[in-house]
């Protein structure tokens, strides 16, 4: 009996004292909420930061990470036209095959194609395969916050701290280590809008893009949920106005 009275005090002490010892030896840092305009039931995408956002990833991303599920088509969604999108896609090398000898044939690409996984990227370890980017910002734990978090997080690693071979130091990577290399430099994209190209706002328009291609017909739901709900609220009324009616001469 006295065990039994003791073990729920236990168990107490133990669920409030989680979080204090959880602080004092964390994982990693936990990424800070950051404003999209793209969340909430009347969020959308501010597509200039998208297509700065895709300039990051052309220029900076895509030389390791493949958007397998995303066609080039698809960019047309965010304000290009098709012959942008024509230009864009020929600048890829697309697999077509493969000749008598087993060699892999190209091709430049075309609007319908996908974009390529690279093969065998620069700087990579041997049996590491970067991540795709087609849906990163809706399976990658933490969403949007945390993928721009990982993207600044980078720094020198604290006093006493020795990390492995081809390990970088991130506060909010796992084990507070990585084996990506600090992507981001600051001014090695160019924004023809004149926005001062950060490595923040590089950051954050990259995560915006990603978030983009992940969920592209998001506002469209955005949309249709409101209309759905507008359109709900009125038979409510009509409903309760006819109900009122019915009644009003029954006594």
């Amino acid at each position: 009996m006295r065990v039994a009275f003791f073990i729920p005090i236990i168990a107490a002490a133990l669920f409030s004292a989680s979080p204090m010892l959880a602080q004092t030896h964390p994982d990693h840092d936990h990424a800070a909420p950051q404003h999209w305009s793209f969340e909430g039931p009347l969020g959308n995408f501010d597509l200039a930061a998208v297509q700065r956002g895709y300039l990051v990833y052309e220029q900076v991303c895509s030389s390791c990470h493949g958007m397998k599920h995303v066609q080039f088509r698809d960019l047309e969604g965010m304000g290009l036209d098709a012959e942008a999108v024509k230009t864009i896609a020929s600048g890829y090398q697309i697999q077509d095959g493969r000749d008598l000898s087993g060699v892999p044939k190209y091709r430049h690409g075309l609007p319908d194609d996908a974009f390529p996984t690279p093969v065998k990227p620069a700087g990579v370890p041997e049996g590491v395969v970067p991540p795709d980017q087609s849906r990163l910002t809706v399976v990658y734990p933490g969403g949007p916050d945390r993928i721009y978090a990982l993207l600044t997080g980078y720094g020198p690693a604290p006093a006493g701290v020795t990390l492995p071979s081809g390990q970088f130091y991130n506060r909010f990577a796992s084990g507070r280590m990585i084996a990506m290399k600090p992507p981001l430099r600051g001014g090695e994209v160019h924004y023809p809008d004149g926005t001062s190209a950060t490595v923040e706002q590089e950051a954050r328009d990259v995560t915006t893009f990603l978030a983009w291609v992940a969920q592209p017909h998001l506002v469209d739901r955005h949309r249709t949920g409101v209309r759905v709900l507008v359109y709900l609220l009125c038979l409510a009324i009509l409903l309760f106005i006819l109900k009122r009616r019915i009644w009003s001469n029954v006594e």
